[in-house]
């Protein structure tokens, strides 16, 4: 029987046994062959150094350093770099991709919980749910149960802004309920989106017709503010503005102002500047949601990721195409 491949571990501590436990661990010992010790947190030290000299398998998590050229000359046997989480910009240096090095990332399955938590929020959203609470902790009648004219998912319009991991859920949740789809991704043609179930217009347009705009696109020069003062306003009054993305994406000054005088709702899991700072109007307005990052996978899901990087292993081992490859040419346009 031929020797197994050799993986190490590169990430947080604290990563290593929330993304794989006991029994995660012992179906990857079938897979490759574990380096012994904690999982590295640094690339500068001898440790570290004899650790990558016999590495054919990076599998990396949050906190991963960065795996650059001088990186790569003291693991000369590397041959894949399987991330147990999402974005890999932070850790994968283009170095990787010209040394051939096969790059797999966890973030189609890092989407799921975050396509969970807009899906929920997109519903909680059509029912008016943040202001009308409000209203009934300060009024506390029962009020009548028919009086929410004009609130209710049924037949509204919702605008998904990306069609990445996160967005295609998104879409393909939302299906179910009976609503109009649009979307804007400069990567998806009119067919595509119709394949999605989604009609494909442009930003300008999807924030006119959409009564809730949940964002899903990536951070990047040319995404930065892309929701600004002048798209906010040609939002309908009474619009919800969901974000699970980055918080550049949105420009925070003109949505404070949007939501301070009503004009619109917003969930928020991720704000710019993150945190916001203390007394911020966002963080007390009665239609105003923030989170604090919390979509992504945490507590019991991080398994999930975990899951899917020991299958991705398997698959390398097998010689199969990767089911998360990330090729150096979508490295730019990725989360």
């Amino acid at each position: 029987m031929p020797d197994l491949p050799v993986a190490v571990f590169a990430m947080q501590p604290w990563a290593l046994p929330a993304l794989f436990p006991a029994d995660l661990l012992e179906r990857l010992r079938t897979l490759v062959r574990l380096e012994p010790g904690p999982a590295l947190t640094s690339f500068g030290t001898e440790e570290a150094a004899s650790a990558l000299r016999g590495a054919d398998v990076l599998v990396t998590g949050w906190g991963c350093p960065r795996i650059d050229s001088a990186v790569l000359a003291t693991a000369p046997r590397l041959r894949a770099v399987i991330h147990s989480a999402g974005s890999v910009k932070g850790h994968v240096d283009p170095a990787v991709f010209a040394g051939g090095i096969a790059v797999s990332s966890a973030a189609q399955a890092n989407a799921v919980p975050v396509a969970e938590y807009t899906v929920s929020a997109i519903v909680f959203a059509a029912k008016r749910v943040f202001t009308r609470a409000d209203w009934y902790a300060r009024d506390r009648t029962a009020g009548d149960w028919r009086s929410g004219e004009g609130t209710g998912l049924f037949g509204r319009t919702i605008g998904i802004i990306g069609a990445s991991w996160t967005g295609r859920l998104v879409l393909d949740r939302l299906r179910a309920h009976n609503v109009r789809l649009l979307l804007s991704d400069p990567y998806v043609t009119a067919d595509g989106a119709r394949a999605l179930g989604a009609e494909l217009v442009d930003v300008d347009e999807l924030c006119r017709r959409s009564e809730v705009v949940s964002v899903h696109a990536p951070a990047l020069p040319e995404t930065h503010h892309l929701l600004d003062a002048r798209r906010l306003a040609l939002l309908q009054d009474g619009a919800t503005l969901i974000n699970t993305a980055r918080g550049s994406l949105v420009d925070t000054v003109a949505l404070t102002e949007h939501c301070v005088a009503g004009r619109l709702e917003a969930v928020l899991d991720v704000t710019d500047p993150e945190p916001l700072p203390p007394g911020h109007p966002l963080l007390t307005l009665p239609n105003v949601l923030v989170t604090p990052h919390l979509a992504g996978s945490q507590g019991h899901e991080l398994r999930r990721l975990g899951d899917f990087t020991v299958a991705e292993v398997a698959r390398f081992t097998r010689g199969e195409p990767l089911q998360g490859a990330i090729c150096s040419s979508e490295l730019h346009r990725i989360a």
